[in-house]
């Protein structure tokens, strides 16, 4: 469970789509980012653009500022672990992103037993986000019934109000002050 977390945890939302960036995908693999990237060269007929995508510079500094864990003096090589300042310590290339397709597609390319065993808890995971996301569909439709048919019975409660309030006018306009019944105290002779 702990691991379908960590997997969800790192399923980004970024062009309308759900994606997994490729440092992360190669963490969960446990294989370098560099060999990632290389065996998804070797294959890049695999993966057209709605498969894979390189982010522009703003994605890239947008996601940064919402991965909390990053800062400015760590690459995105790893999540986990801190790089040494110096040369050839950070990437030189903007990260690509891999929508769930193209997650599937990788699993004909990286074929050690971590990256199959991986690849099935990826799909779950995004199956899972799926399924909770159309729950919450689902439950924002009835939100949105409910508010309505609220909003229908203000309708007729002030409409029963109003009617009522002219009832009441009406009897009080035949009333006569006078023919009134009298409350309170009577004065003793």
């Amino acid at each position: 469970m702990q691991i379908m977390r960590s997997i969800q945890n790192r399923i980004y939302e970024l062009r309308g789509e759900r994606v997994m960036l490729d440092f992360d995908l190669a963490a969960l693999y446990e294989v370098e980012i560099k060999v990632f990237n290389q065996a998804v060269k070797r294959n890049i007929a695999r993966f057209p653009k709605d498969f894979m995508f390189q982010l522009s510079k703003d994605e890239y500094e947008s996601l940064r500022s919402q991965i909390v864990t990053l800062d400015d003096s760590i690459s995105l090589r790893s999540q986990i672990v801190t790089l040494k300042s110096g040369r050839g310590q950070h990437r030189k290339y903007l990260p690509y992103a891999f929508t769930e397709q193209g997650v599937a597609m990788l699993s004909g390319i990286l074929n050690s037993e971590r990256a199959i065993k991986m690849n099935i808890a990826i799909m779950r995971a995004f199956v899972e986000i799926r399924r909770v996301l159309l729950q919450e569909t689902d439950l924002k439709e009835q939100l949105k019934l409910i508010k309505e048919r609220i909003g229908e019975h203000d309708v007729q409660l002030s409409q029963i109000y109003d009617a009522l309030e002219n009832l009441l006018d009406e009897k009080a306009e035949h009333r006569k002050w006078g023919e009134r019944e009298r409350i309170g105290f009577r004065k003793a002779k």
